[in-house]
């Protein structure tokens, strides 16, 4: 079994950000980048299917991104995976076209199994999995919060509104991966030494001969306001009217 993990490279949720002077985009100097935290668990999951004793062949992993997004793909090479692929391009791509994007690569690299995080942290579209099994005509589990391999099939237990619902899925399909699924570990230092080794792809973005057409555009950034007000009152009556004419 074949597997593919998309990655997306995001920036550091517990970092300050700051907006860059258009007005539309995140100061670059301010980020730092990480794995998106659902796609590190996607990735774990993989890496623990095949200790757990699936006949899984080949891990790869695949982004889209500057040419930076090599170390965070080093990463990824640390903590199991056999081969990467860097898809470089210094714009953004909406989550449709990063579909569109995967659906080549998977006609190229042909794996059995598509599993990646449910959202990233940075745009929470919590799209692509979904629009890609739809490309592929593929059945997909999302939320994912445990998954064991049969042969030609998966098992999954996934999140819903109304509590855990049991599904089973046969292969080829795609796996969205929920918080709770595992908790991805740390590479150690002789894997980190190790994939400098491991087969790491760089490709320009168009050569995957995909016409990118966007179809999110973001018109304005702005920050929030975490400015804080007290107002002091000296009854409940008092605290009241003030929640009902400030609430």
């Amino acid at each position: 079994m074949k597997i593919l993990v998309p990655v997306k490279r995001v920036a550091d949720a517990a970092q300050p950000l700051r907006i860059a002077a258009d007005g539309r985009s995140i100061d670059g100097d301010s980020v730092v980048p990480i794995i998106n935290p659902f796609d590190a668990i996607a990735l774990e999951e993989a890496v623990r299917l095949r200790e757990k004793g699936a006949d899984v062949s080949e891990i790869v992993v695949v982004s889209i991104g500057p040419a930076t997004a090599e170390k965070e793909l080093r990463g990824a090479l640390a903590v199991g995976a056999d081969r990467a692929l860097l898809l470089e391009t210094k714009k953004a791509v909406d989550p449709w076209n990063v579909s569109a994007v995967l659906q080549a690569i998977i006609a190229s690299e042909s794996p059995d199994l598509v599993i990646m995080g449910k959202q990233a942290v940075d745009d929470d579209s919590n799209q692509v999995g979904q629009f890609l099994a739809a490309r592929l005509n593929w059945p997909q589990a999302t939320f994912a919060s445990n998954v064991e391999v049969a042969e030609g099939s998966l098992s999954v237990r996934r999140e819903t509104d109304r509590g855990i619902e049991s599904t089973r899925l046969p292969l080829p399909a795609i796996v969205t991966c929920d918080l709770r699924l595992n908790e991805p570990r740390y590479a150690p230092l002789p894997a980190i030494l190790k994939a400098k080794r491991k087969p790491l792809e760089v490709r320009p973005l168009a050569e995957c001969g995909v016409t990118i057409e966007p179809r999110v555009e973001v018109v304005a950034l702005e920050p929030v306001d975490t400015s804080r007000s007290c107002v002091m009152v000296e009854s409940i009556d008092e605290l009241v009217k003030q929640l009902k004419q400030t609430a």
